[in-house]
């Protein structure tokens, strides 16, 4: 089996997807284990609160339906957490994901930093092959699940907001925070959005040749990581 059928899961069986309730259990237990306000909390707390809003939709059906965008959720946050736990291990988790999670208390890089850049690796990489073991698992194409891409997508908007919210200085701290500014309005959602539906699509349309497709995927994984890094540029 090579690493991008790994990654995939049940790729290519038509497996049912086991639910959302193990997903929300993990992050339930890693809510318990990071500190309150670390950058890395906050964007599991709010990636928690994305499942839960889709955990429901999660009927096995087929594409063009919520239970679909429920089950890219799912698989999304199943990337994270393989990260997070592949690190707490001692692991390699995805290069993208190394950044951040064993040096998430850095004291020259902010919480928001942290969380962004998680954001990053979650959009950047993580969504990107869940779109392709989604379509496994359904049997469709990344056109067919457009619409349930584009669903989630609005969710991760809600993420990033909740993470701004908690994170970000307030207006009497914008003079001291304005390097932070700069940096944080340089990254948009949005265009890593579009580049992880472009992605998918590549990745997907590679999936008859599986050494391109393993390539592909490192190089996704690698600049992922890259953007990650720049975001986590010490701002003190």
């Amino acid at each position: 089996m090579t690493q991008i059928e790994q990654f995939a899961g049940v790729a290519g069986t038509g497996c049912p997807p086991a639910g959302a309730a193990p997903v929300i259990e993990r992050m339930r237990d890693w809510c318990s284990r990071w500190p309150s306000g670390e950058g890395v909390a906050v964007f599991n707390t709010a990636c928690l609160e994305v499942v839960g809003r889709v955990a429901p939709d999660l009927g096995g059906g087929g594409p063009g339906g919520r239970e679909a965008a429920a089950l890219l959720a799912v698989r999304c946050a199943e990337r994270y957490l393989s990260a997070a736990d592949t690190a707490a291990a001692g692991g390699r988790p995805p290069e993208c994901w190394r950044p951040l999670l064993p040096c998430r208390r850095h004291p020259g890089v902010r919480p928001v930093q942290f969380a962004l850049s998680a954001l990053q690796a979650h959009v950047g990489h993580d969504l990107v092959l869940a779109v392709v073991d989604t379509c496994r698992t359904l049997g469709c194409d990344p056109p067919d699940l457009e619409g349930e891409f584009e669903r989630v997508g609005d969710l991760l908007v809600l993420l990033e907001e909740r993470i701004h919210d908690e994170l970000m200085p307030g207006p009497d701290l914008l003079e001291i925070a304005d390097p932070l500014t700069h940096l944080v309005s340089s990254w948009s959602l949005e265009r890593a959005r579009e580049a992880a539906w472009s992605a998918a699509r590549v990745l997907w349309r590679l999936r008859g040749f599986p050494s391109l497709a393993e390539e592909f995927r490192q190089r996704t994984d690698a600049g992922a990581g890259l953007v990650g890094r720049l975001l986590l540029t010490p701002c003190r």
